[in-house]
Formats: structure tokens, sequence, C-alpha cells
């Protein structure tokens, strides 16, 4: 059976790492978002690959839930004392080289597709990952700063100022020009089940949707479409949705979410919806049901990965 997997950073890599348990023996593709990708000190960074990839790989940092175990601070610590800018974004030694060797490789022409697979050999995630697109596409955020309005990177938003500064609009820089890879749109349109892990809906999600050509695929595709509610009792389960969902008008809970995505009987995403048993929504069109959705290890994520599945008609 072949899996197709939405996913953003932490939370898709925490999903991921369910599917995987409950599939072993299927072909799983994640499709990851790659608008949180930024340029710093000169290195290509991509936050929700490396995430996915240490995540699957083991070497996560389980504790601080993002960046590698063993990680040291050394060159951060020498560019700030250099005042070299910008010195909110830490960048951990051993990250560094993931960022060099991507950088190098993509300045000798390779695709983003070819760089991160070449990466994904050492860290072996047992899962095909796919970034959305090998083109440039990075969210912006529309803030209120000093007194003027202006757009910051999503990174400058999300870390440096954790999302307190109000958002006003989200802005996919690029996203119009943007396509989605042949193996992205190959691995939707084979797919027997695609699955939405419980991602960020504005900037992961969102991020991924915003290809016209891989929205096209998920709408029109033959595989059911099952995603997984990232609201619990109207708070995210991990990240800030609740800052980013006020900003493009959706509600926060698991029925504005699947509302916001809609079913894809109307032209919108989902077949089937995963709630968390203290939730409830209706939404014509799409089955909805609830069962619990905390992450709490791999086994329960791989409970949720069964329902969803089972949602979509397929046994596991």
């Amino acid at each position: 059976m072949r899996i197709a997997v939405l996913a953003g950073g932490i939370g898709g890599a925490r999903f991921l790492r369910g599917v995987r348990v409950a599939c072993p023996d299927d072909t799983i593709t994640a499709i990851v978002n790659t608008g949180d990708d930024v340029t710093l000190h000169g290195l290509r960074i991509c936050p929700d690959l490396d995430s996915v990839m240490y995540t699957l790989g083991e070497a996560h940092d389980a504790d601080r839930g993002w960046g590698r175990k063993g990680e040291s601070w050394r060159i951060k610590d020498e560019l700030r004392a250099y005042g070299a800018e910008p010195s909110w974004f830490g960048l951990g030694d051993l990250d560094i080289a993931t960022h060099l060797v991507r950088t190098r490789m993509l300045e000798a022409g390779y695709s983003l597709t070819d760089v991160t697979a070449a990466l994904c050999t050492r860290w072996q995630p047992g899962v095909s990952l796919l970034p959305m697109t090998d083109d440039r596409c990075e969210t912006h955020v529309v803030v209120e700063l000093a007194g003027a309005r202006r757009a910051i990177h999503f990174q400058e938003w999300w870390v440096r100022y954790r999302a307190a500064q109000p958002a006003e609009a989200f802005v996919q820089v690029g996203v119009d020009d943007a396509t989605a890879t042949p193996a992205v749109l190959e691995a939707i349109v084979t797919a027997d089940v695609v699955l939405v892990a419980p991602s960020n809906p504005v900037v992961s999600i969102g991020t991924i949707l915003g290809l016209d050509d891989l929205r096209e695929a998920l709408v029109t595709g033959p595989a059911p479409v099952v995603g997984v509610s990232p609201i619990v009792g109207g708070v995210p389960v991990r990240g800030m949705a609740d800052a980013c969902l006020p900003a493009i008008g959706v509600e926060v809970s698991a029925e504005g979410v699947a509302r916001h995505y809609g079913a894809r009987s109307a032209g919108g995403l989902l077949d089937g919806w995963l709630v968390h048993d203290t939730d409830t929504a209706h939404v014509e069109g799409i089955t909805v049901r609830a069962v619990p959705l905390m992450m709490t290890n791999d086994d329960a994520t791989a409970d949720m990965v069964r329902a969803a599945m089972h949602v979509a008609g397929v046994r596991v």
C-alpha cells in the first residue's frame, strides 16, 4: 500500500513515527512544508524537513522537541560575540553541518529534492522525504512593529517574537510561481490513502495547499484524504496555531479547522477527519470520528493512524 502524508515540522514528524509503526510494510511518502525555509548567515535552513529527518532518524532532541540531541552552541556564541545578526535564531554546531552540506549542494545546482534525499542517506528515516516544491516559497507575516505595518519572515515572527505580535495576514512569497515537484504529484496520484498530519493548518498544511497543482491533485485524485485535528479542546496540541487561525478568520476548534479545509466532495480537501474524543465536529461531506489524539508515544500515535486508515476504508 502507498501512503502519502502532508506534514509540517515537529507535530508532523511525531505523526510520521506513528505511521511508520502502524504501517511498517507499506510505502510511506512525507510531503513536507518548505514555507518555513530561510537563509541565515549564508546557510539555507529547512526547519520542517530537518525536524522530520532528525526525528525519524533518531537524531532529534526529544526533551527540547527540536534540533539535534547532544547539540552544542559554540559557533552561535562566537557569532554573538562578533555581533553577527540575527542573534535570535540559534544554529547548533551539529545542525550547521547539515546546513553547510545543503547550501553547498544547492549552489552546485542540485534541487532541494535531490539534496534532501542525499541528507537522508545518513539518517535513514524509513519514509521517502519530499519537499513540497523545489522552488523558493517562504511564508511572511504581516504585523505592526514600532507603529508601522510590515511583513517579516515567519521565522522572525515565530522565533524572535514567539508569535506575540498579532498576525494581520500571512503571505506565501513565491507560491504563485511555485509548482509541486513531479515526485510529489506522483506520490499523491498513486497513493492508496492521503493523510493530513496534525500540523499547523495555516503555515504548514496551508502553505503546502497553496501550490495550485498539488491541491488540484489532492482534490481530483483517487485516494481518500483523511486529516487529524491539531486542535484539542480549543487549544493547539503543539505550536501556536491559535495565533495563526484568527488571522485568516478561522475558529480555533476541531470543527473550525475541518470547515477551513472543506469537504472534498465540495471542492475542498477532506473525506474524513479525526477529532479528539472530547471534541465534536459536524461538517457536511466529511466523515468525522472521535478518538484519543494525544501523541504521547509512538504506539498511541499508531492507534490514531489506524483510526484514520479505517475512516479511509483501509485496514492495517
